[in-house]
């Protein structure tokens, strides 16, 4: 039966082959997706020089809404331009932010309404917004004419100066500038037109035809960085953290083309290339030490192109409208469509740009507690028998796990919200039965809908016009996993409560409250289109285009999935979805990873920026595949990736059907422990992992970190992605070629840092070469800093809710450190309410204090009776002997204890035994 089953599939295989011969990628071609000069809107915007833009800013005002309000004109009209004026606007926010937009003017009936993002910005932000009283007009830089001033907050303005026509952020006390858009005159906004006798607008690529029924419409325009000796961000792409320069003198050979920021489905993706994958955030954050850091993020949900420009990319150009000898990186910012809707963000600091960044695309969501821990996949496990076998491996071998997946074969016949009734008979005991351990499982549902008349989700979707449209108005038909398929069209808010509504127990037949949802596949992925993704002129609700929306699409499908599940549990269960096409705002509705990597050093490597630069642009909650997606990862690869895996935020391991099996236990004894060692790693630190992903709920700020975020002042940190910081207090080096026997580490700031192995201490601010083995990467906790943990190892980390906690206080040059915990139950949305306890730890002057960090009291209060088992004194005085507790008022001994109670070999460090407090309570411990 089984060899049967296989029949259609392979039959299937070899027919998408013949069907689709070069346009299915199943490994990188470079030439099956476009470049720059085949990209017409890049190509042209590539090719403009500095100073060619001819607007000028006329009749500026403040409007009744508060804002300034102006007309962009054009100085000197050229013959074959549009001479209609475009409306421009600005508006200022809480946390000194500012928004620029500009778009057509309605009242000139252009052709059609270009399109404007919706449900991205948050009504929190907007409900932020001061209401500007009054303009004040200077003459800058020698200028014959003046520009409009206006407050931005205490120590920073916004200017738009007139003519030429600019937009920038500087700061109130000495004029310096930090953000600016059109500086270089690079400025151009193709407006919509009635196209001329003759004139063909359609476009071309590998035998695709894009009937582009509006023209030209793009937008591009230069944005410099000032300070700025780094700039970071505009994910996805696998490259460096620090972006390089993709124009000008010196440029990389594998950077000449721009950054591009286009979804697609993309197998088997290079290494070091500056090609988009699977989401796009238009969002880049700039560094350096002479000014701290700053943001931009232009809301377009339109293919887009950005190019880092290199110095002296403008040599020998004219008409630099700025100072010149100001350090500065200049960017270059192009899309095919949409309208202006940009955000400056002035910081000063890391943390403060990604917080203002957040407060317009909403916060991270808080994931329940399991969703955390450590998560098993595989492409796909067979059946039932096979789920229950690598259940039951997982306690023999006494390895915790929270989460197994199921991938598309679990299905019937790739129809979501299905199940094979012969691989997967009894769905509903089987997720109970992991359930009884504490653990959940995740399937997968896909945006490509089988085109099945007997499917009822087809049938639902196909009556009532939920699809996207073809060009010619008719239902899409692509190819995707199933074979012909439609494509839910999410941009409608109808029809995403329609879709959300598939995931009741009653409709979706056979889940339970224990399972959870996997985007794929949701760029749009179809195998037969352009680039592996739907062609630029379907049409969504409204008569959208998808060329507008493009990079949206697998936002909408990610929301509306997430909504689903916290509709299925009546509002009371915090959903966990994990999407793999993600766009800004996609942080509010789960979990998102880098896709299809492969088993190679090289892409473990590229894994830490990757993950890096999504925490930076708000996607807090993020990973990549442990091992490598595709191939077969030799087992020194294997156990070096889940050593970094494990403080991944989004930590799972996940495998191609084509690859041997690799569950932990298939590699030996020895390479079993390690493993073991490293997924038990994570879970002595989840108390540490769950107080940081509520940081980000609250802040915006990551759990993983780049060292500068942290150190924003050394300078040896800023192209450093190969360390990072989980929180504030971990940092990680990670073993990227085999073999390593010594690394070298940096250790940033001028405080000790901690071996999180040995105890041993090492003087920051200097560079060590560390001998390395097989057991561990190296790893430190920051001096000054309390870090909470429970050591002891459970199945999962739903039965770790009663541990006790140990605190592992690392102590700074003044005997000083501090740190916090948060914990609530774990799962619902109580802790809005303020059902939840978050305790401050500080240790001072010999005494070490638990008190709450939060004033908030709410309706519910969630409460615990957890204790503190252990107390570890880093750097601390071996001469102390006890300790008294209060308010009990008893005594306690100090004594050599190990750093870790499980993992071999431990050293013995101060350790303080059952001190006798609730970790939820208020106490003290002081030092005799």
């Amino acid at each position: 039966m089984e060899k049967m089953r296989r029949v259609p599939q392979l039959i299937r295989h070899i027919i998408f082959t013949l069907l689709l011969i070069s346009p299915l990628a199943f490994s990188w071609k470079k030439d099956e997706f476009r470049n720059c000069n085949q990209t017409p809107f890049c190509k042209r915007a590539r090719s403009r020089k500095s100073g060619s833009c001819n607007l000028t800013a006329a009749d500026v005002s403040i409007s009744d809404d508060g804002d300034l309000i102006a007309k962009l004109i054009q100085k000197t009209p050229e013959t074959d331009a549009i001479n209609k004026p475009l409306l421009l606007s600005i508006s200022v926010y809480q946390d000194g932010t500012l928004r620029l937009k500009i778009d057509e003017d309605p009242s000139l009936n252009p052709p059609k309404k270009r399109f404007e993002v919706p449900d991205v910005v948050v009504d929190d932000f907007l409900n932020k917004k001061l209401y500007l009283q009054r303009l004040t007009e200077e003459k800058i830089d020698g200028d014959s004419g003046v520009s409009s001033v206006i407050y931005l907050d205490n120590e920073y303005e916004g200017v738009l100066r007139h003519d030429p026509f600019e937009v920038f952020v500087r700061q109130k006390e000495n004029k310096k500038r930090v953000l600016s858009i059109n500086s270089h005159g690079l400025f151009d906004f193709e407006q919509l037109r009635q196209k001329s006798e003759g004139e063909d607008w359609e476009e071309k690529f590998r035998g695709h035809t894009d009937s582009r029924p509006y023209g030209p419409q793009s937008i591009s325009f230069d944005v410099s960085f000032y300070g700025a000796d780094f700039v970071y961000g505009i994910p996805e792409h696998a490259t460096s953290l620090a972006l390089k320069p993709t124009k000008g003198p010196g440029v990389e050979d594998d950077y000449s083309e721009p950054y591009r920021l286009f979804n697609l489905d993309v197998f088997e993706y290079l290494h070091e290339s500056p090609f988009g994958l699977y989401g796009s955030i238009p969002f880049i954050i700039s560094h350096g030490n002479c000014r701290g850091s700053s943001g931009f993020f232009w809301l377009n949900a339109a293919e887009m192109q950005i190019d880092v420009l290199g110095k002296g990319w403008n040599a020998g150009e004219d008409k630099i409208m700025m100072p010149s000898d100001e350090k500065r990186i200049d960017t270059l910012w192009m899309s095919e469509a949409g309208v202006v809707d940009a955000f400056f963000f002035i910081g000063p600091g890391p943390k403060d740009v990604v917080r203002q960044y957040t407060s317009v695309t909403g916060r991270p969501s808080m994931p329940q507690l399991f969703a955390t821990a450590y998560h098993q996949c595989r492409w796909n496990y067979r059946d039932e028998e096979d789920v229950y076998n690598v259940d039951s491996k997982f306690d023999e071998h006494d390895i915790p796990y929270d989460v197994l997946w199921l991938d598309i074969e679990h299905t019937d016949g790739k129809r979501y919200f299905t199940w094979d009734k012969l691989l997967f008979p009894n769905p509903e005991e089987m997720q109970s039965k992991l359930a009884a351990k504490g653990r959940h499982m995740v399937t997968i549902v896909d945006p490509h809908i089988k085109r099945d008349d007997s499917y009822h989700i087809h049938k639902e979707a196909s009556e009532n016009g939920y699809y996207v449209k073809d060009a010619t108005g008719k239902d899409f038909d692509g190819w995707c996993w199933p074979g012909s398929s439609s494509y839910i069209d999410m941009v409608n808010p109808q029809i995403r409560s329609w879709w959300g509504g598939k995931f009741s127990y009653d409709n979706y037949v056979g889940s339970t409250p224990s399972l959870y949802i996997w985007n794929d596949m949701n760029e749009p992925s179809v195998f037969n289109g352009p680039e592996v993704t739907m062609p630029r002129d379907a049409l969504h609700h409204g008569g959208v285009e998808h060329r507008e929306l493009h990079n949206a699409y697998g936002y909408y499908f990610h929301m509306a999935t997430s909504d689903g599940l916290v509709k299925r549990g009546d509002g009371k269960d915090r959903p966990f979805v994990l999407s793999r096409a993600f766009f800004p705002g996609s942080q509010r509705y789960g979990a998102v990873w880098t896709g299809d990597n492969t088993a190679e050093w090289d892409q473990l490597r590229v894994s830490v920026p990757m993950i890096l630069t999504l925490g930076l642009t708000g996607m807090s909650f993020s990973g990549a595949d442990v091992g490598g997606f595709f191939g077969n990862p030799e087992t020194e690869l294997l156990v070096r990736w889940y050593q970094v895996g494990a403080y991944y935020p989004f930590f799972r391991a996940h495998a191609h059907h084509d690859t041997k099996r690799r569950e932990p236990w298939l590699f030996g004894e020895r390479n079993t422990e390690l493993i073991s060692e490293a997924i038990r790693t994570r879970y002595i630190y989840l108390p540490y992992f769950y107080t940081l992903f509520r940081e980000a709920n609250t802040s915006g700020t990551p759990v993983m970190r780049p060292l500068w975020m942290e150190f924003p002042d050394d300078e040896e940190t800023y192209s450093n992605d190969e360390a990072f910081m989980v929180g504030n207090s971990l940092l990680v080096q990670g073993i990227y070629i085999a073999q390593t026997k010594q690394v070298s580490v940096y250790l940033p700031g001028e405080q000790s840092w901690y071996d999180m192995r040995t105890g041993t201490a090492y003087k920051g601010g200097k560079r060590y070469k560390l001998d390395v083995s097989e057991e561990s990467i190296p790893s430190f906790q920051r001096a000054g800093t309390i870090v909470p943990r429970k050591d002891r190892s459970r199945r999962s980390s739903t039965q770790m809710e009663n541990d006790p906690y140990t605190l592992v206080i690392a102590l700074n040059s003044t005997q000083e450190a501090e740190g916090e915990l948060y914990m609530d139950d774990g799962k619902s949305f109580e802790f809005l309410k303020g059902a939840y306890i978050h305790r401050r730890f500080t240790f001072s002057n010999g005494v070490l204090t638990s008190s709450s960090a939060s004033a908030i009291a709410g309706e519910n209060k969630y409460s615990t009776d957890c204790t503190v088992e252990r107390i570890l004194l880093l750097g601390g005085s071996s001469r102390s002997k006890s300790v008294l507790v209060e308010p009990s008022n008893e005594k306690v001994g100090i004594e050599l204890g190990p750093l870790r109670l499980q993992g071999g070999q431990s050293p013995s460090v101060l350790t303080i035994r059952k001190p006798k407090v609730r970790i939820a309570d208020d106490w003290s411990i002081k030092i005799l």
